[in-house]
C-alpha cells in the first residue's frame, strides 16, 4: 500500500517496485521484519504497464506469459481472477500471404532454426563472441533474422552473446493476461508498503547499518535488494559508496535494448484473422512486426526493435505511426492510410528509470548475469530480469529473481528464509 514518506528504520528496503521488488517484498512480508519498497516512479510495475482505453487493457510493456507452462505467474493471475488467454501467438500465424509466400516462409523457419543450433552448438562446445557469427554468410535471411532479434533481444545479434542466447529456456507455451499483464503486476503489489515518487541516489554502505539517500529524506537498512534496471546502475544514476567498480561493471555487460511498442485502431478489422502477424520487409532488420487483432480487438499492435526503436523513439512518438503506416500501406494497400488512427507507443529508452525495454549480454560477457546475482558483503542483493540465467527478460523471471534476493536476505538477517519459487499462492 503507497505510502507517503518512508520510515527512518527498517529491516530490509526494495528498491523498485517492478515484479522483482513487489516479489521480494511479499516474499518477505512472511516473515517478523519491517519491510519498506522505494519507487522512483508515480507508480508501481515497473516495466509492466497497462493503459487503459475505454476499459480495455493496453499493455506498453512485457505482454505475455512466456515459458507460461512453468511460469510462476500463470498460476497467480488466475488465483487473482484474471482471465488467461491461451489463444496461439500471432508470429506461428502469418496473416495472407502479401509479405511472403507459404514456401518462402517454410524457408526463412529452416533458416532460423538453422542458427539457432549453429548457436547451441557454438555454445556447447564453450566458443564465445556475437551472436551474428553464427549466420550464413550471404544468407537470404539473415535481415529478418536481425529483426527477430530486434523483438527477443531489444538489439541485433551482433551485440549479442552466443553464450548467453543459447541459455535463455522457452517451452514454447506462450499465453496472455486478457486484462493486462501491467494490471496483473500492479495488483500483486498492492499490499507490500510501497512509497512511491522516491528515488533513491545513493547507498551508503560505509558503516554497518546501510544508509539510503532518497528524494524524501535518509532511509536506513540493515539489508537492502536492488532491483533497479542495469543501466541505472551502470550510469551510476544509483551510486554506491564506497564504489562496487565489479558490479558496475557487470551491469554494463547486460545493457537494455529497446523493443518498443505501438497501438493502433483500424477501421474494418474484419479484414483480417484474429491474432496474425506480418513483417514489414525481409530484406532489412529495421523493420516492424504488425500483430494483427489482438484478442480479436479492432486494432493492430506494432513492434519495433533494436536500431529501428532507438531511432524513432529519438524522433518522438509521432514517428512511429508515420513509420508503421509507411510500411503498412506498402504490405496492404493505401487505403490503410485512412484507416489507421494512433492510440499510444511505448518511450522506455527515454523513460529515466528505465533506459530501456529488457537486458542482453553483450559478446563475452555472459557470466555477468551470476556476477550482478552475487551478494555484496551479505546485506546488499540485486534482482530483475537481467540477474535471471535463464528467463531473462521476462516478469516471471524478474519475479523469481526477487523471491531469490529475499531468501538470501533472509538467511543473512537470521531468518528461515521459507518457502522456494512460485510458492507465493496470491
Amino acid at each position: 500500500m503507497p505510502a507517503d514518506r518512508p520510515p527512518s528504520f527498517v529491516d530490509v528496503a526494495v528498491i523498485g517496485a517492478g515484479a522483482a521488488g513487489i516479489a521480494a517484498a511479499r516474499a518477505l512480508a512472511r516473515a517478523p521484519l519491517d519491510v519498506v519498497v522505494l519507487e522512483a516512479r508515480d507508480r508501481i510495475g515497473g516495466r509492466a504497464r497497462t493503459l487503459d482505453m475505454n476499459g480495455t487493457g493496453l499493455d506498453m510493456g512485457c505482454g505475455w506469459l512466456h515459458s507460461a507452462d512453468e511460469n510462476v505467474l500463470a498460476g497467480m493471475a488466475e488465483a487473482q481472477g484474471f482471465t488467461i488467454d491461451r489463444t496461439p501467438p500471432p508470429w506461428e500465424s502469418q496473416a495472407f500471404n502479401h509479405e511472403m509466400s507459404a514456401a518462402e516462409q517454410a524457408e526463412f523457419r529452416a533458416a532460423f532454426a538453422a542458427f539457432e543450433e549453429r548457436v547451441a552448438e557454438a555454445a556447447g562446445g564453450g566458443r564465445e563472441g556475437p551472436a551474428s557469427t553464427m549466420f550464413e554468410p550471404g544468407g537470404r535471411w539473415n535481415p529478418r533474422i536481425d529483426a527477430i532479434s530486434g523483438a527477443l533481444n531489444g538489439a541485433r545479434f551482433a551485440e549479442v552473446s552466443i553464450r548467453d542466447y543459447d541459455a535463455y529456456r522457452d517451452t514454447g507455451v506462450n499465453w496472455r493476461v486478457a486484462e493486462g499483464y501491467g494490471r496483473l503486476i500492479a495488483r500483486l503489489g498492492e499490499d507490500p508498503p510501497v512509497v512511491s515518487d522516491c528515488p533513491v541516489a545513493r547507498i551508503d554502505r560505509s558503516g554497518p547499518i546501510l544508509k539510503l539517500l532518497t528524494a524524501r529524506g535518509t532511509v536506513e537498512a540493515r539489508a537492502v535488494i536492488v532491483t533497479v534496471p542495469t543501466d541505472l546502475i551502470a550510469r551510476e544514476a544509483l551510486r554506491f559508496d564506497p564504489p562496487l567498480p565489479t558490479l558496475v561493471e557487470a551491469a554494463a555487460g547486460l545493457p537494455l535494448g529497446l523493443a518498443s511498442k505501438l497501438h493502433m485502431t483500424v477501421d474494418g478489422a474484419d479484414d483480417f484473422p484474429k491474432d496474425s502477424q506480418l513483417w514489414g520487409r525481409a530484406d532489412t532488420a529495421d523493420t516492424g512486426g504488425y500483430h494483427l487483432r489482438p484478442f480479436g480487438r479492432p486494432m493492430i499492435e506494432g513492434w519495433f526493435g533494436g536500431d529501428i526503436a532507438r531511432a524513432l523513439e529519438a524522433e518522438g512518438e509521432a514517428a512511429f505511426f508515420a513509420f508503421a503506416s509507411d510500411e503498412l500501406v506498402h504490405l496492404l494497400g493505401s487505403a490503410m492510410r485512412r484507416r489507421l488512427a494512433p492510440v499510444a507507443a511505448s518511450m522506455w529508452g527515454a523513460e529515466p528509470w528505465s533506459m530501456g525495454a529488457y537486458s542482453h549480454a553483450l559478446p563475452g560477457h555472459a557470466d555477468d548475469r551470476a556476477r550482478l546475482a552475487a551478494p555484496v558483503e551479505n546485506r546488499l542483493f540485486l534482482a530483475g530480469e537481467a540477474t535471471s540465467p535463464d528467463f531473462y527478460g521476462t516478469a516471471h523471471g524478474a519475479w523469481m529473481e526477487g523471491e531469490r534476493a529475499a531468501r538470501q536476505a533472509l538467511s543473512a538477517l537470521g531468518l528461515d528464509p521459507g518457502r522456494g519459487p512460485g510458492d507465493d499462492g496470491a
